[in-house]
């Protein structure tokens, strides 16, 4: 099976187009982690992405009358900008059907090269399907962003570079993972040419599509992929992709937010350059493999896949990135509500910075603090530093890795209302888009009142909002029917302990 795919990467033509891009070594990255880590800096092609390989050698493979006809593709992204910038190089048309959802910045790109965009839809399933009926209405051939094997054998020529410009010993090369076409690509001619090196794939902990088809050994279709690593935001891997990555790949690991954030940060301070949550998700995986397994003195590979980041994204990125590097915690703590109390707690926390403190009164005995504090030696330091508040007689709760605190909670803490009844909080996204917002409340508040809203936009294709409904017990019932016919993804967050702690009158 991999014997036609080394034929198939071998014959690829890429480089009409595409660069051979470097090979570099990370210097700072590799004395942190003790292992010798290499970047192949797939962000430094014309498009800023390894998609412009396979979109051109998929093209290029049709025929001369399929192409006077021209493409068609659907993508929010990187693969939209592949096929527009070949299409144009090859002199043929090209049209793209892209989520409204899509940032401008992609959208425009996408002209520029001269293809036509067309926003259809708040998802990428919804500009697939829109895309299928125009290719079959108008006989355009239609270029899959994965799971056609000529884009396969397109992003294999990363593989191949990767053992022709490095001539050592490689122990580990790291992908990330969205539909697969990468990894196949990559893993089919190591594999073939140089078993003895691992190929692992990276994948965001909410849209772990390959990772859930290598758990079940068939390929399944996920309920809800996660938004903040949108080039990977994919709901079923390929067919051929799973196909060759299942004889290929050694394993998938998967990691959060926090832990893509870090990376970003880590290739920035070598590179200077940042990569989109995606194109990071090589390294994060990495980062989280040596630790797993304790090694050093290793070479390792990791594919920096992308660099299409949206600006306004850059703060949430920099929030999370301590985080991501075990470099600060969240803490609830509770303490008395008197003179001095502060000054206590501080030095109870020692020569701790501290990065956050928000706090209302809430009662005539004791207040509730959302406090941000340095680490020095990572969460091993959280968790006596915890000890510690605890047998000072502080009740603590850890809000690290609670989503709805670092994303909402620490932005409204000192929400109390004693006089406020029947209370439910839920957590929403919905498709981030002019007057998305307003169709959002108006939609939200027909019937029962709003008592809780916070929105914050993240720069990303779904806004995140955090809702406090009343509804006396009668109609919560009614209330959660009610949601359901939305249609937006929601989560019940009337339990968190973020909640109870600062928002509640509980």
């Amino acid at each position: 099976m991999t014997k036609k795919y080394i034929e198939k990467i071998l014959a690829a033509r890429v480089y009409d187009v595409a660069e051979e891009t470097p090979l570099e070594y990370s210097r700072l990255l590799s004395v942190r982690v003790d292992n010798k880590v290499l970047l192949k800096r797939e962000d430094m092609q014309p498009v800023f992405s390894f998609k412009l390989r396979g979109a051109y050698n998929c093209i290029y493979q049709l025929s001369q009358r399929k192409k006077i006809k021209g493409v068609i593709a659907a993508s929010a992204g990187n693969h939209a900008q592949g096929v527009a910038l070949s299409a144009q190089r090859l002199g043929i048309k090209a049209t793209i059907v892209m989520p409204k959802t899509t940032p401008a910045i992609k959208v425009n790109a996408v002209k520029s090269y001269g293809a036509k965009a067309i926003l259809i839809g708040d998802a990428y399933d919804d500009a697939y399907q829109h895309a299928v009926a125009l290719a079959e209405k108008q006989k355009l051939d239609f270029i899959h962003p994965f799971d056609d094997p000529d884009v396969i054998a397109g992003q294999g020529t990363i593989g191949m570079e990767i053992l022709r410009q490095y001539g050592g010993d490689i122990d580990v090369v790291f992908v990330p993972v969205g539909g697969g076409g990468l990894i196949a690509g990559v893993a089919a001619f190591i594999k073939h040419l140089r078993p003895e090196v691992k190929v692992i794939g990276v994948e965001p902990d909410d849209a772990p599509c390959m990772a859930e088809a290598f758990k079940h050994k068939k390929r399944v279709v996920l309920d809800h992929v996660g938004i903040f690593a949108d080039g990977v935001a994919v709901r079923q891997a390929g067919k051929e992709t799973y196909r060759v990555a299942k004889q290929c790949v050694d394993e998938i690991i998967c990691v959060s937010t926090d832990e893509i954030c870090a990376a970003i940060k880590d290739i920035f301070d070598d590179t200077r350059s940042i990569m989109e949550p995606a194109g990071a998700l090589a390294v994060a995986g990495m980062k989280k493999y040596i630790e797993r397994e304790n090694i050093s003195g290793q070479t390792l590979v990791a594919i920096n896949s992308g660099a299409n980041m949206n600006f306004d994204r850059l703060r949430h990125v920099a929030e999370r990135a301590e985080l991501g590097e075990q470099r600060e915690a969240l803490l609830g703590v509770t303490i008395a509500e008197r003179p001095g109390s502060f000054r206590t707690f501080c030095n109870t926390l020692g020569r701790r910075g501290i990065t956050e403190f928000n706090y209302r009164y809430s009662h005539d005995d004791k207040a509730h603090v959302f406090a941000g504090i340095q680490l020095s030696e990572g969460f091993a330091e959280k968790d006596e530093l915890i000890a510690k508040l605890e047998s000072k007689k502080y009740p603590v709760v850890d809000m690290t890795d609670n989503e709805m605190a670092k994303i909402h909670v620490r932005h409204l803490v000192g929400g109390h209302n004693a006089d406020l009844e029947d209370e439910i909080v839920y957590r929403f996204e919905f498709p981030e888009r002019p007057g998305a917002l307003l169709d959002f409340l108006t939609r939200i508040g027909k019937r029962w009142n709003i008592s809780l809203f916070h929105y914050r936009n993240h720069g990303a294709a779904y806004g995140r909002v955090l809702v406090g409904l009343q509804a006396p017990k009668s109609e919560r019932k009614a209330l959660n029917a009610y949601l359901d016919e939305l249609g937006y993804p929601y989560w019940d967050e009337t339990e968190n302990p973020a909640y109870k702690l600062f928002l509640s009158n509980d």
